[in-house]
């Protein structure tokens, strides 16, 4: 029987219907992401591990959002050409979503629910920077853009990162890698 997961209805960024049921058997990268972020040149690292390890099994899906200081204004043909233009990205991009508060959309209500905390960059403590934000440390909601999760190739999600974790730090790759096994 196949996890929950993969009955997630998504739209791809240029608008075509699916679910994640298309990836069923592969392991994930779910990121939430903005083209106007601090954090935006992880688009880099995003695209990195996608090249060095989708051959492998590994999909690395990029779902904008715009909750965080209106950091991804623009409409889904601007931020395919963005993500395009800007950092060569191959890997799946779908339409903007709600990741967060009133509207999440469903994806993201299973990821959170699945795994509350994210695992910071070691010697950092994102949520004290977050605070400024009124980001809430408890919440077992979206921090930022760029926050980050693994799911296996059941469907279950393993590993949750703190959006000050870039693609290709070791926390990330390491944990790519044990599910890729």
């Amino acid at each position: 029987m196949a996890h929950p997961l993969y009955d997630v209805k998504v739209k791809k960024i240029d608008g075509t219907a699916t679910t994640l049921g298309e990836y069923e058997g592969k392991v994930l990268l779910v990121v939430n992401v903005a083209s106007k972020c601090g954090l935006t040149p992880q688009y880099d690292g995003l695209e990195k591990l996608y090249e060095n390890y989708n051959r492998r099994g590994l999909e690395v899906l990029g779902f904008p959002a715009n909750e965080f200081l209106a950091q991804e204004p623009g409409d889904n043909a601007e931020i395919a050409q963005f993500c395009r233009m800007n950092f060569g990205v191959k890997f799946p991009m779908f339409e903007k979503i709600v990741v967060k508060g009133e509207g999440q959309h469903p994806l993201y209500k299973h990821l959170t629910s699945a795994i509350t905390k994210g695992q910071n960059k070691p010697g950092e403590d994102f949520d004290a920077k977050m605070a400024k934000y009124g980001a809430n440390p408890d919440s077992k909601e979206i921090r930022w853009n760029f926050e980050k999760f693994l799911v296996n190739r059941k469907g279950e999600v393993v590993a949750r990162f703190m959006p000050n974790v870039e693609p290709m730090d070791d926390l990330v790759v390491s944990a790519a890698e044990t599910q890729l096994k």
